[in-house]
Formats: structure tokens, sequence, C-alpha cells
């Protein structure tokens, strides 16, 4: 079992099974959250880790900015370690960006999406 922290939500905490993903045991406790997909491959359900470890292995949504800020997937992620999050809009501060105004640069990008060409 692991400890769940909602930070923008006055702290609230739920014990959590840690086999399971995150959006499972979270809803199962009356915590309503957005989803979409349930397999990783939306960002639906993103929510910002503040601390602690998760493994979200199975996500296919986020590229590496994305993972650098601190976002996760709360239907495929699976913590490690207690762990503090901020769910809902107000924790997307830096999730979205428009692209014709701030391009994603290349070691932004997950691998097999781009590459540089090469000069």
């Amino acid at each position: 079992m692991r400890t769940i922290t909602i930070a923008n939500r006055d702290g609230e905490t739920f014990e959590v099974n840690s086999k399971r993903p995150i959006l499972e045991t979270l809803r199962d406790q009356g915590v309503d959250l957005p989803f979409g997909c349930k397999y990783g491959g939306c960002i639906t359900c993103a929510a910002k880790l503040i601390s602690g470890k998760v493994d979200q292995n199975r996500q296919v949504a986020l590229n590496n900015r994305q993972i650098n800020d601190g976002y996760i997937i709360l239907c495929v992620a699976r913590p490690l370690t207690d762990i503090t999050i901020e769910i809902g809009v107000e924790s997307h501060g830096n999730l979205y960006r428009n692209p014709f105004l701030d391009p994603l640069k290349p070691h932004e990008l997950k691998a097999d999406i781009a590459t540089p060409k090469e000069v």
C-alpha cells in the first residue's frame, strides 16, 4: 500500500494499492477524475507529480518535455513510493503549449517521433 496526497485538494490523502493504476484506486475511493482511453494513449487523466516516484512505462501520450516537467498519466501510473500530485486543469500549467509559437526542440520529442535532419 502507498499513500497518495492530492496537494491541490486540501492535502487530502488516500491509501492505494501500488499494483493498480492510480486512476482506478482513486476513483474507487470517490475521487472524481477525468479519463479517456484508460491505456495511456491520451492525456485526459494527466496529473502533476509533485513528489515521489511512479512507474508509468505503459504511457505513450507524453513527450519528453512533459515527463521532465513532472506530468504523469494516472490511468497507467502505479506509485513506487508515497506520492504527492496535483489533479485537474489547474495542474496543467505547462502540460500544453502552442506548437506554432513555441515548437518542441528535437530533444523534447520521443526518439521514434522525430529525428533531426543530418546536415
